[in-house]
């Protein structure tokens, strides 16, 4: 099954850092993100990748097409879908290219402990379109909780909220890519299939981050440092 990869947004949300290094390629430790994305994924068998890359796509194309920053039995095929794409528009460039019933489908900034071959059975068993890893919503901020008073009672740091999230780990049926229009992101399709029943999740309770800025950036490598995000996704440090 195919693993198809996002990577090719501006990242703006992370300036200066990604005015000339596109967003997959900033470091977490020893490798760029995208990196680990791709070795978690071949750890579960996963080892045949499609990068859909825009925004300094020639960066990424370079380094992913070295010997030294590849495993030898990663299969890789590079797409330069624009600069300017949307997610959906991206996908668009799949066509023709998605020759079995379903792929993979993640993002190139999210960290993850899911099995996808876990994500893959839900995906199978309830036969829907699309089956998302979804994660608990964490709070920024630290919240307080008060009597009927106004009389704080206690407060809590950024607690794990009681709700659910996307986290990307995806596994699409390829019929969706038909569906996609030209202006249109991969979350307006699946809002047609939500409604029409057929987006399933997966609620993992492990271990998952984004990388959307660049405290983001600095809480990963601190984990990195600490030696906890290896631990948490299974993964060792690896020579540069």
């Amino acid at each position: 099954m195919k693993v198809v990869i996002l990577c090719g947004g501006k990242g703006t949300r992370m300036m200066p850092t990604t005015e000339e290094l596109p967003k997959p390629l900033i470091h977490i430790g020893n490798r760029p993100i995208l990196w680990h994305i791709m070795k978690l994924y071949a750890k579960h068998g996963h080892k045949d990748f499609i990068l859909l890359t825009g925004f300094r796509a020639d960066m990424i194309e370079d380094y992913f097409s070295k010997p030294e920053n590849v495993e030898p039995d990663w299969k890789i095929t590079f797409l330069d879908t624009g600069v300017n794409a949307s997610k959906g528009e991206r996908l668009m460039a799949l066509n023709n290219r998605i020759t079995d019933e379903n792929f993979l489908l993640a993002y190139g900034d999210d960290l993850c402990s899911v099995n996808i071959n876990d994500v893959i059975h839900i995906h199978e068993k309830n036969n829907k379109m699309v089956t998302i890893t979804t994660v608990r919503l964490a709070s920024p901020f630290g919240v307080v909780e008060m009597a009927e008073d106004g009389v704080i009672t206690k407060f809590r740091e950024k607690p794990i909220l009681d709700y659910w999230i996307s986290g990307g780990y995806i596994v699409a049926n390829s019929k969706i890519i038909d569906m996609i229009k030209p202006g249109m992101d991969e979350t307006d399709i699946f809002e047609e299939l939500a409604a029409q029943g057929q987006v399933q999740a997966l609620k993992h309770y492990g271990f998952w981050k984004t990388m959307n800025t660049v405290k983001d950036l600095q809480d990963l490598n601190d984990l990195w440092e600490k030696g906890e995000l290896q631990k948490e996704l299974g993964i060792e440090n690896h020579a540069k």
